[in-house]
This record gives C-alpha cells, structure tokens and sequence, in this order.
C-alpha cells in the first residue's frame, strides 16, 4: 500500500476508535452492557466474514491458532470491551478514555516480570510518569471520593487495561500459523457466543426498545468501530513502520475526549488535561524503541556486532 494510502487509512482508523467511545455510552443507557457488547461483536463479526469471503482469505483455523484465538477473545473482545461497557454506565466517556489507554503502562512491567524484557531506564521514567499521571487523575479536588458509581467505573475501566495487557503480553510469545487478521473472524465468533452466554446468565433474554439512532449506533460500533477497523490496521501495520503506529494511535485518547466534549456535553478540567497530557508522554518515553530518542541513529549498528 502507498505510505500516502496507509497514513489516511490510519487516520480513518484512530478518528473511528476514538469516536467509537461516545457511541459505547450512548448504546450503554440503553442496553446492559453484555448484551450491548455481544451485538456490537456479532455485527463486527459478520462483517469480518464477508470482508475476508470477499478477499479469499477465509481459513478455518489450524491447531496452532486455537491459542491466541482464545486470549484475544477472552481477554480483549470479551473482558475489555464488556469491562469497559460496564464502566462507561458510570463514568464520564472523557476519564474513561484515559483509563483505558494505560495499557502500555503495564504492559512494560508485566513485560520485564513475565517475558524477562529488561526494564531499561526509559520504560521506568515511561512507566513513572504514567503513574504519576493517574495520581493528578484521582487527586481528592478532581474525585468526589464519596461518588461510588463513578470510582466504580473507574476501576472497571483500569481492570480492562489490565486485561489487554495480559492480552498483548500472550500476543507478543505467541507464534502464529495464521495472519492475524485471518482469525479476526473466530476471535469475533467465539467472543459473540461467550458474550451472549454471559449475557443470558446475568441480565436473561435482551429486552430492547429499537430506535434508528440506537440501530445506527450498533451499526457503526460493530461494522466501521469493530470488524473494519481490525481490516484497516492490519493493512496499515504491513505499510508503515511501528514507531508511526505507536505513534499515531495516542491520538485516539484525544479524540475521544473532545468528542465526549462536543457530543455529549462533559466538561474537560484541567486534572483531566494534566492527566492525559502526562500519561500519553509516560507511554511514548517508555514504549517506543530506545533508537527513536537517539540523536544519532547512523551510529546505530546495522547488524549485530561479531561474536
């Protein structure tokens, strides 16, 4: 793909993951969050399958592929997104946002305790600064202590992060028969089952009051915030380099908070601002490559040194 193609095809991907934030709210005041989550995954996975029909690159899955289709769903599809749906009930989409884009954030120490990557003085100033970021966040004149359904949302949301994490962390030792974007559908299927299985546990059969800007918001969720972002990133990661991506992708959080601002009415305060602001910089110091902040990368050896 052109890198002119790739970048508007990222840029179409970041603006839709951030918008998608305000959409999960409005769908969640009228729907329970699981059942919200499993349609929205059904849409997306419908759409995935025709998507790679479409394309020839429908598979069934090999032996090898059962593992990670079974962390991405369960870890991602179903406990971040359901975690998440059930925090955006009761905190502002704008917190929210910020909270659920600390995943680099842990996934660094989970990296150096798990994986034995080496915490490097950057990832620990990266990893600092994030905490610290979230500490100006909760500090006791920017929380109402005493508000438990919003302190509820915020540590449903920190416990989503949490579950991508342990996801990209699966991810990232996982050796792949398949292309990612192959087992998007069955990632998609098998969340879709658990969600309504879960769905029909807890809150029993769905009982939805259908409107046209209800059914436009699932439809966008599933079809443009779901299946075909999955397409688009998975295009985007085979034209442009990582650093570009990890880059590019800190502008969802943004996104969403302004669009939570104009769409929804909620107010930006500066802790808010502070937060965002120094969580996002924890996140580029502490997870792109060392070689990045380097002033002089022709010094950087092309090929590993001899033995």
């Amino acid at each position: 793909m052109p890198r002119r193609t790739a970048l508007l095809l990222f840029a179409i991907v970041v603006v839709s993951w951030g918008l998608n934030w305000a959409v999960t709210k409005v769908i969640v005041h009228s729907v329970f969050p699981l059942w919200a989550t499993a349609i929205r995954t059904a849409i997306a996975a419908v759409t995935l399958l025709v998507v790679q029909l479409i394309r020839g690159e429908f598979i069934l899955p090999r032996k090898g592929d059962w593992p990670v289709i079974m962390a991405i769903a369960l870890l991602h599809m179903v406990a971040f997104s359901a975690l998440v749906a059930f925090g955006l009930k009761f905190a502002p989409v704008g917190r929210s946002i910020v909270l659920g884009y600390t995943t680099p954030l842990w996934v660094v120490p989970g990296a150096a305790l798990f994986l034995k990557e080496p915490m490097t003085r950057a990832r620990l100033a990266g990893t600092a600064l994030g905490l610290l970021g979230l500490v100006a966040m909760f500090n006791p004149q920017a929380v109402d202590w005493n508000d438990h359904d919003a302190l509820l949302g915020s540590g449903l949301i920190l416990l989503a992060a949490l579950c991508w994490a342990a996801n990209i962390l699966y991810v990232r030792v996982h050796r792949w028969v398949s292309t990612p974007f192959q087992l998007t559908f069955w990632q998609t299927l098998l969340a879709t089952c658990v969600l309504s299985i879960l769905g029909l546990l807890f809150d029993g059969m769905p009982q939805i009051v259908w409107s046209p800007s209800l059914a436009g918001a699932f439809l966008y969720a599933g079809i443009v915030g779901t299946a075909l972002a999955y397409w688009a990133m998975a295009m985007v990661n085979r034209s442009l380099p990582a650093a570009t991506t990890s880059l590019g992708i800190l502008a969802t959080p943004v996104i969403g908070v302004v669009t939570s601002t104009l769409a929804l009415g909620e107010t930006i305060d500066i802790s808010l601002l502070v937060a965002m602001t120094t969580i996002l910089s924890g996140i580029v110091i502490g997870t792109l490559p060392p070689r990045i902040f380097s002033r002089s990368p022709r010094l950087q050896p092309s090929c590993p040194p001899p033995r």
